[in-house]
């Protein structure tokens, strides 16, 4: 029997421009976090002998259920969790859940952390480290938390981020961030505009720069990266995240 550690991973697949699609695997069972797309994965999968046993959608726009209907159709036992408020949006979902909703996957639990801003339904799927075969915890944050940056807000507020990250900075030091998009140089490079004498966003540029170069991925970050980092995490108010979001959405690099 194969060792669950060396059998139990959270793998990437690059789709589109930026996007990157999350496969947690044990043995020969997948969860697929945002399919953006359905053909990269379903290849994937089987070119590793992955059978897809669930979905997990953290909001409804299109790059990140697009390729949901064409997985299920080939996985027709595959089930789709996602948020309850979004049924309309995301009405192929088979199991509906909120914030605060516990349930388990492949024998794991998972917490689902509601973090609107987003969007007005936006989740996060938080797997807690001591009782996951990961070594650290994990998280899949969609688009609300990015490396060295957050989400726009379309449906949002300003309030409801900023109480997002107050949740997501709750989380132990060593998570795991696993988001939906490869955009850490772009918010480093706007960081760095605002602070140029800071030297933790300074040298994790730096750094990020030469990952970027040889065309590899930045992701996973950590909570304890992103504290040091991410200006939107370091935010102390509601005002200061607001200033921050729009001087980000009106910044050209």
């Amino acid at each position: 029997m194969p060792n669950e550690k060396d059998d139990h991973k959270i793998q990437a697949i690059p789709v589109l421009k930026d996007n990157i699609v999350w496969a947690w695997t044990i043995r020969d069972q997948a969860v697929i976090v945002d399919p953006a797309v359905s053909e990269p994965v379903k290849t994937w999968l089987e070119a590793k002998g992955l059978s897809l046993n669930s979905i997990l959608q953290t909001h409804h726009h299109e790059d990140h259920i697009g390729g949901t209907e064409n997985l299920i159709k080939h996985w027709p036992k595959a089930s789709v969790i996602a948020s309850k408020d979004d049924i309309k949006r995301i009405p192929f979902q088979t199991i509906s859940v909120r914030h605060g909703r516990n349930f388990s996957l492949l024998g794991y639990p998972i917490e689902v952390l509601g973090v609107a801003g987003h969007t007005k339904a936006h989740l996060a799927y938080y797997l807690p480290r001591k009782k996951t075969g990961l070594g650290a915890p994990a998280l899949f944050c969609g688009d609300t938390l990015f490396g060295g940056g957050c989400g726009r807000l379309f449906e949002g507020t300003p309030k409801d981020m900023f109480k997002a990250m107050q949740l997501l900075n709750s989380l132990p030091a060593e998570t795991k961030i696993y988001c939906a998009h490869e955009y850490t140089e772009e918010n480093l490079k706007w960081a760095n505009s605002l602070y140029p004498k800071d030297k933790l966003i300074e040298k994790r540029l730096a750094n990020v720069k030469k990952i970027r170069k040889d065309r590899l991925l930045t992701l996973p970050s950590t909570i304890s990266e992103e504290r040091r980092t991410n200006l939107f995490l370091r935010a102390r108010t509601v005002e200061e995240l607001a200033n921050l979001r729009q001087n980000k959405d009106n910044w050209k690099a």
